[in-house]
C-alpha cells in the first residue's frame, strides 16, 4: 500500500515577476479526506495543476499514485476543475460519455456509468439537453459525475461546492464518503469551513503560495488552546456575571477564557454556588478564526 497518495515536494512557480506557489511542501494519505485551503490568490488550484501535470513546475517534484504525473498514472485520479469545463454546445450524455471513455472504459460502460450517476444526482432527464441549457449547479453536478465515474483512487475536487443548493452540497458530500469508504482518497479546496470541519481529517492552510499550516486539523485546534466554555445550567453563580460572560441561544452561556478565568475556576464557581450544571463543554477556536488570524497576520508579514 502506498504512504502517501499524493506527495508534494519544494513547489515552486512564477508567472512574470509573480510567485504563484512558493517552495511548497505537504503530502495527502491513502483514504482520507484532506482540505486544501487559502485565500482567493493564494496559488491552490495552480499547486492542483502542477500535481496532475497540467502545468509544469518552475522547481520541486510531484508524487501522485506513486508515480509522476503521467498520462497512465492520471486515469486513476478524478478531477473536478474551479471552471467548468464541459462543451457547451455538445448533449451533457455525449459529453460525459467521451470524458468518461478518456478515462479507458469502452463506450458501453462510459454510457451506462454515465445514466447511473446522472440518475443518482437528479440530472438523469437532462442527460439529452446541450450543457449550456443547464443552470449553473447543474453543470457543477455533471461534471462531478465526470470525475467520479471511473472510480477514482484519489478524487481532487477545486471549490466543488460552489454554486450548488444545499440540498445538492448536501448529496455530493454523501457521495464523496460513499467513495471514501469504497477505498478512495478525497482532497478538496473550499472557502466554506464549516464543510472542511465536517468532513476533514487534516489541511494544509496557504497563503501567497505559502505554507501557513498543515497536518491533523483535531491537532491544530487544540495547539491553540481552549478560547471559552459554554455552561447550561440551572442558574449563574453571582461572581461569574461580568464582561466575559454572554448568554447564547437556549439560556447557554458562554464565558471567555483568561489568565483570571480558567474553565476549572468556572466550574467551581458553579459547585460552591450549588447551581446543577447540565452541560459544561471547553471550546476550541473554529477553523474560520484560525484561517482568519493565521492568513491576517501571513499578510502582515
Amino acid at each position: 500500500m502506498l504512504e502517501h497518495i499524493l506527495r508534494v515536494g519544494g513547489l515552486t512557480k512564477t508567472f512574470g515577476n509573480r510567485t504563484v506557489v512558493n517552495n511548497l511542501s505537504f503530502d495527502v494519505k491513502p483514504g482520507e479526506v484532506f482540505g486544501f485551503l487559502g485565500p482567493n490568490g493564494s496559488g491552490k488550484t495552480t499547486t492542483i495543476r502542477m500535481a496532475q501535470g497540467i502545468i509544469r513546475p518552475d522547481s520541486g517534484s510531484v508524487s501522485i499514485l506513486g508515480s509522476e504525473p503521467h498520462r497512465s498514472v492520471l486515469k486513476g485520479v478524478g478531477y473536478l476543475p474551479e471552471q467548468t469545463g464541459l462543451p457547451p454546445k455538445v448533449r451533457v450524455l455525449d459529453s460525459i460519455r467521451y470524458l468518461i471513455r478518456l478515462k479507458g472504459m469502452s463506450f458501453t460502460e462510459a454510457e451506462s456509468r454515465a445514466d447511473e450517476l446522472l440518475e443518482l444526482v437528479g440530472l438523469y432527464e437532462y442527460r439529452l439537453k446541450k450543457v449550456d441549457t443547464l443552470s449553473r449547479g447543474m453543470r457543477q453536478m455533471a461534471q462531478f459525475v465526470v470525475a467520479i465515474a471511473h472510480r477514482p483512487q484519489l478524487i481532487i475536487l477545486d471549490e466543488p461546492f460552489a454554486g450548488l443548493d444545499p440540498l445538492n452540497v448536501q448529496l455530493m458530500k454523501g457521495i464523496l464518503i460513499e467513495r471514501q469508504r469504497a477505498g478512495a482518497t478525497i482532497m478538496f479546496s473550499t472557502h466554506v469551513m464549516s464543510d472542511v470541519e465536517e468532513m476533514c481529517e487534516r489541511i494544509a492552510l496557504i497563503s501567497e503560495g505559502k505554507l501557513l499550516l498543515f497536518g491533523d486539523l483535531d491537532d491544530i485546534r487544540r495547539e491553540r488552546g481552549i478560547k471559552s466554555v459554554q455552561v447550561k445550567a440551572a442558574g449563574i453563580p453571582d461572581e461569574l456575571r461580568n464582561d466575559n460572560m454572554k448568554v447564547l441561544q437556549d439560556d447557554t452561556v458562554e464565558y471567555q477564557i483568561n489568565e483570571k478565568q480558567t474553565p476549572e475556576q468556572i466550574l467551581q464557581s458553579y459547585a460552591a454556588s450549588g447551581i446543577q450544571v447540565d452541560r459544561f463543554e471547553r471550546m476550541m477556536p473554529s477553523l474560520n478564526e484560525i484561517f482568519i488570524e493565521e492568513v491576517s497576520r501571513a499578510r502582515k508579514l
